[in-house]
């Protein structure tokens, strides 16, 4: 319960720093439990949005890659998904937003190719990591090849993947805070509105905050992931 508290502690913190430090009314307004609550909502929208729609395309891809002559992709595609980890992000937001326009759309858009790699990844490595002994036990008790997957493979695969959805999670959460420079607000907004009006405090509460962020979906996508493991693992 450390991580989770110490999320909990510093956002205490930084709320009631605002409170007692000697700050402008813009700082004030920027800082307001009301504008943190709206640019929170703004960040998670966006966030969860990037991870719904990379789950969507990510895990599909990822067990089509371990099916039939599918395979021999498998290595060049993951290398294909892992140029969106190597390109800058806010070069990919920038691209999102020339591409889609400004506001939240290109920045899912960014944000998913960001965090596709261990979506997919993970995705191969649980499938490929299953004994083969059990999917031929299971097509010897009369199973389809759709069946072994959805009642053998998928399950003894569930925490890998869900291992990799939890580092994208993660990674779309942090990433999120440089969507404010192309509109799509969230907690990135306090940062830039920091750097424009030079408002060191309005700058340090939001990297804080957005930090915090981070740390609590990490710990409570750990938590999927010790739920997500079969009984008996």
């Amino acid at each position: 319960m450390l991580q989770p508290l110490a999320c909990v502690v510093a956002v205490a913190a930084c709320l009631i720093y605002v409170q007692v430090a000697d700050v402008s009314a813009s700082e004030q307004r920027s800082l307001g439990v009301p504008n943190l609550l709206e640019l929170l909502s703004q960040h998670m929208t966006v966030s969860l949005a990037a991870t719904v729609l990379t789950c969507a395309v990510g895990i599909p891809l990822g067990v089509a890659l371990t099916r039939g002559p599918m395979r021999r992709y498998a290595k060049p595609i993951i290398t294909i998904a892992g140029f969106g980890q190597a390109a800058p992000a806010i070069g990919l937001i920038a691209l999102g937003a020339v591409l889609f326009g400004i506001g939240p759309v290109g920045a899912v858009v960014a944000l998913t190719v960001y965090g596709a790699l261990p979506i997919v990844a993970n995705t191969v490595t649980g499938l490929d990591g299953v004994d083969p002994r059990l999917v031929e036990a299971g097509r010897g008790m009369g199973m389809s090849g759709a069946a072994t997957l959805l009642r053998v493979e998928l399950p003894l695969a569930l925490p890998v993947i869900v291992a990799g959805v939890r580092t994208a999670l993660v990674l779309i959460v942090g990433t999120a805070a440089l969507a404010s420079f192309t509109g799509a607000g969230g907690l990135g907004q306090l940062i830039t509105t920091g750097i424009k009006l030079q408002q060191p405090v309005t700058l340090v509460v939001g990297a804080i905050l957005v930090a915090a962020l981070a740390l609590f979906i990490d710990w409570l996508a750990r938590l999927v992931e010790l739920v997500a493991a079969p009984k008996g693992l």
